[in-house]
């Protein structure tokens, strides 16, 4: 932990969402950018020995939702896509072996008129340090990293990804870095989803006698992920800066079941709203950081959400507790 809170460099991670964050990024409303920020993405990961592929998708009828602005959930605009055309970026280390691999992964895009500082460049950004944190280990891990297309679409990206993972690798387990870089230390400036309090009553009365203060990293996971996500957070807690983390337990199973199960209880729908819920529901282990989005961030899928708003220090806090997960998964 030494070393890698040694390494860790805020600027560093400042820099790439200012690069990111200059502008929105959309493979259909505005694939330049996309095109610019991968080229970065690949230029930053080889500059730190990773090698990078581009993997295309043709994907058609497929359900999903729209990427216009505002504090819409996927669940509730839905439509049916008669045909999407993507890439993600899967990268590996020139060692990388037939161990099962660990996914850390991120998605790039944004919605509509957003530059997308949190969501996701604070994503992108936390993934690009721990690949940095992660090659200057002695013997680096058996870990795959994912910058996924089309999240904002219905995570279109990640579902074509965790079946082709799948299908060439074991897969150990999922890291899911999303909307990360949104702190607040003033009392009520964290908010709960309705129905949070009946369906999670031990993490709702932490947040409560929080004061209901946003300095806190979320760990979403299941029953799979539940010795990771403690991981995490002891990690989180030796960081320098020390960050505070809230795990939550999702209660349904991985596959088909546990995606029903959330058209059930609202509550739950909430935490499947990022690329980890692609690999939960192809049976992989998964567990989802994030700093909540719209329950804290007031910028959330708006032209505001600007790097300017962003916690460098706890951000790459974020990235030393990550890498040190994947070391030891």
């Amino acid at each position: 932990m030494d070393e890698l809170n040694r390494r860790a460099d805020p600027l560093r991670l400042r820099r790439d969402v200012e690069f990111l964050a200059d502008r929105p990024r959309s493979r259909n409303r505005a694939p330049e950018a996309m095109l610019r920020a991968e080229a970065y993405v690949t230029r930053e990961l080889a500059a730190a020995g990773w090698r990078t592929e581009r993997q295309p998708f043709d994907v058609r009828w497929r359900l999903g939702g729209t990427d216009g602005p505002g504090e819409r959930a996927v669940a509730l605009q839905l439509r049916l896509h008669r045909r999407l055309t993507g890439a993600n970026l899967v990268a590996r280390l020139p060692e990388d072996d037939d161990r099962p691999t660990v996914v850390v992964g991120a998605h790039l895009d944004t919605v509509d008129k957003s530059p997308g500082a949190d969501d996701n460049a604070s994503g992108v950004a936390a993934l690009l340090e721990t690949a940095r944190l992660l090659a200057g280990l002695p013997r680096p891990p058996a870990v795959t990293l994912l910058f996924f297309d089309m999240e904002e679409l219905g995570m279109i990206g990640s579902r074509f990804a965790a079946r082709e993972l799948g299908r060439s690798h074991r897969v150990a387990g999922m890291i899911c870095l999303e909307s990360l870089g949104c702190f607040a230390t003033a009392p009520g400036t964290q908010r709960m989803p309705a129905g949070f309090r009946a369906a999670f009553p031990r993490a709702a009365a932490q947040v409560r006698a929080g004061g209901r203060r946003g300095d806190f990293t979320l760990v979403v996971h299941r029953r799979a992920t539940a010795r990771a996500a403690r991981a995490w957070r002891r990690a989180a807690q030796a960081a320098e800066p020390s960050l505070p983390a809230l795990t939550l337990r999702d209660p349904r199973p991985n596959g088909l079941l546990g995606a029903l199960a959330g058209l059930v209880v609202p509550p739950l729908l909430h935490l499947d709203r990022s690329d980890h819920a692609s690999f939960w529901n192809a049976g992989v282990p998964a567990l989802m950081l994030t700093s909540t989005a719209n329950f804290r961030n007031p910028h959330y899928h708006r032209p505001t959400d600007t790097p300017d708003t962003l916690d460098y220090g706890r951000l790459a806090s974020v990235a030393v507790a990550t890498a040190a997960t994947a070391a030891s998964w």
